[in-house]
């Protein structure tokens, strides 16, 4: 890896909230180990079932978290844009991958091994900190995605996706991630023509605007 990749490496891991207590010193080091990788639209990064050998950090372009059901459906699990990373809890216990990862863009990725951060959260306690303190807020989200699929109609899984997928943009919740009506079938347990007739309705009652890709919130 060149010296000009060395120096993005740096940036984009002093970004990253798991590695923000690190020292320069300590983030250069990191550095020096993070390999790269690019990968086209409509390929997988990582497959449920593969063997966790590294952390993998998004640098340009999108990705889904997917899994699927008994009967063979894709469930989406999560998306990921810029900055976020995925595979830690693999390197924790040293388990299977548990979901696939697929890029629906191409992307760009920093790959940490499983010795090196198992190295940087033994040598740096910030690191552990900041992991246990994600790996919670990650189970906390799961449990209310499950109660909501529990206790919700499709109407009020709708209406919290979009609330959850909302930025706070002049006062105004907007939802401006690319989705179509079948990615969030798939993340709600629903159909793509119930997705539709909810959104429609949503429109009609006055409680969204929905302008190309954009969604703007009206009343929550």
């Amino acid at each position: 890896m060149s010296a000009k990749n060395f120096g993005l490496s740096l940036v984009v891991l002093r970004n990253v909230p798991l590695f923000s207590g690190l020292s320069e010193v300590e983030l250069d080091k990191l550095s020096k180990v993070a390999g790269r990788k690019q990968v086209v639209r409509g390929a997988f990064i990582v497959r449920a079932g593969d063997s966790t050998d590294s952390l993998y950090i998004l640098l340009s372009g999108r990705a889904k978290v997917t899994n699927f059901d008994e009967e063979g459906r894709e469930i989406i699990l999560a998306w990921l844009g810029p900055g976020e990373f995925f595979g830690e809890m693999g390197l924790v216990d040293g388990s299977p991958r548990s979901a696939s990862v697929m890029a629906v863009e191409p992307c760009e990725l920093l790959n940490i091994s499983s010795d090196a951060f198992t190295r940087c959260m033994q040598d740096n306690f910030e690191v552990a900190q900041k992991l246990m303190q994600i790996l919670v807020r990650r189970l906390r989200e799961a449990d209310r995605k499950i109660e909501s699929l529990a206790l919700l109609d499709v109407y009020g899984r709708v209406a919290r996706l979009l609330l959850d997928l909302s930025v706070d943009e002049d006062g105004k919740k907007v939802v401006k991630k690319k989705m179509s009506k079948q990615d969030m079938a798939r993340m709600i347990g629903a159909s793509r023509e119930m997705v539709s007739k909810v959104m429609r309705d949503l429109e009609l009652s006055g409680y969204i605007v929905c302008e190309g890709d954009t969604v703007t919130i009206i009343g929550d």
